[in-house]
């Protein structure tokens, strides 16, 4: 067992190395360096990152959002950190964030066979809104559209001011 998580903060240069390697290492078609230092300058972009005590990367969540849509691109976790709340506490930080851009639903996908990931997504609300057949490659697998809208602490939906 690892450190738990010290700070979530916006993905910064210095993390980049790190979370090009995690998705290497994670992934079947994982974005690499360029990639991710694109998001940096993306306005529509906000990555966070769980960083340990020593700073290091234990994990980060992407997403891009237009108008009061969200889309999560990107959620991983070192595999020493995982099972110990990383992945909750980075979608938790996000969701209290993307209401400031105007977003009221968050959509994201999960292959069919990632059971953790869609206990995880269930217990934060999210809902299968449908099935995108064929979506991931090595090994080729279906995604399951997971979907949750957001709400103020009033129970309202989060209003999208222009």
């Amino acid at each position: 067992m690892i450190a738990p998580v010290q700070q979530i903060v916006p993905m910064q240069r210095r993390h980049i190395a790190a979370i090009a390697a995690l998705e290497a290492a994670s992934f079947s078609a994982p974005w690499d360096e360029a990639s991710i230092r694109a998001e940096l300058d993306n306005p529509l972009a906000l990555w966070l990152v769980a960083e340990g005590a020593d700073g290091g990367v234990l994990g980060y969540v992407g997403s891009q959002s237009c108008f009061e849509d969200a889309d999560i691109l990107n959620v991983c976790v070192a595999p020493e950190a995982r099972r110990q709340g990383v992945a909750e506490a980075l979608m938790r930080e996000l969701e209290l964030q993307l209401p400031a851009k105007g977003v009221e639903k968050i959509t994201l996908e999960v292959r069919s066979s990632n059971t953790p990931a869609i206990r995880l997504y269930e217990k934060l609300g999210y809902a299968q809104m449908g099935v995108r057949r064929g979506y991931y490659e090595k090994p080729r697998e279906d995604a399951w559209i997971m979907q949750k809208q957001l709400k103020r602490q009033d129970g309202q939906p989060v209003p999208y001011e222009f």
